[in-house]
């Protein structure tokens, strides 16, 4: 089996929905990518609704990050997704209360672990702290972990250990900046990893728009999983 994680396109920057979010995922939609998300922050509930349909219509499997970390804008957050017809819902603290809406309507559900604050968020906690929280979780019934691995002072080092402890979808979100840290997530094998801002602001090509940002960094994936064929 390919050790390829997935690529979760997020249509936010600065953990913000993007004004022009149909129109960019109009210009993309055909490129080799699955997965597409936004945050419930940036567009009004219909907007959110209408640009999720776009995407499912498209075949792509569909995310809501929530990024706010008290329970009744959480259980909001829940509701949004499923009012969307989303499949996933990333982000948020874990409250048992969002947890069951989210299995009695069928959306997998991947909380944030640690002490996550802040917009856009930040991640703090020692390794051990961390990992647990995440091994707690699993033991409520959660099957997927959304970590902000690189917002966290020791970023690296955390997603590598991470990765190691934890037996679970694990989605690597924010802060995917550069081929090196896609090459990380290769090396650390996540289930998957999320890249939205450094898409708008030409990390992988510079001067450029999002949609060459985004081929650039299609193109990379596409190169390694060549090569790694041609190993074999």
């Amino acid at each position: 089996m390919e050790n390829r994680p997935n690529l979760i396109v997020m249509l936010t920057h600065n953990d913000v929905t993007v004004q022009n979010a149909f129109d960019i995922f109009a210009s993309c939609r055909e490129l080799n990518v699955q997965h597409w998300g936004f945050k419930n922050v940036g567009l009004p509930k219909d907007e959110m609704r209408r640009l999720a349909q776009v995407m499912k219509e498209a075949g792509k499997t569909t995310y809501l990050e929530v990024v706010t970390y008290d329970e009744e804008s959480c259980m909001e957050g829940a509701k949004t997704a499923v009012e969307c017809g989303l499949d996933q819902l990333m982000g948020t603290l874990y409250f048992p209360s969002v947890h069951e809406y989210l299995k009695e309507h069928q959306v997998v559900y991947k909380p944030f672990v640690g002490n996550v604050y802040g917009s856009p968020s930040v991640l703090e906690g020692s390794f051990e702290e961390i990992i647990a929280d995440a091994q707690n979780l699993i033991g409520q019934g959660i099957t997927g972990i959304d970590i902000l691995a690189y917002r966290h002072k020791d970023g690296e080092a955390l997603a590598r250990e991470f990765c190691r402890k934890v037996n679970c979808e694990i989605c690597i979100a924010g802060s995917i900046s550069s081929f090196e840290r896609i090459d990380m997530m290769y090396e650390i094998a996540p289930w998957g990893f999320t890249i939205g801002s450094a898409l708008f602001d030409g990390k992988y090509e510079k001067d450029q728009g999002f949609r060459e940002n985004l081929m650039a960094v299609v193109n990379y994936m596409d190169k390694k999983a060549m090569s790694k064929r041609m190993l074999k």
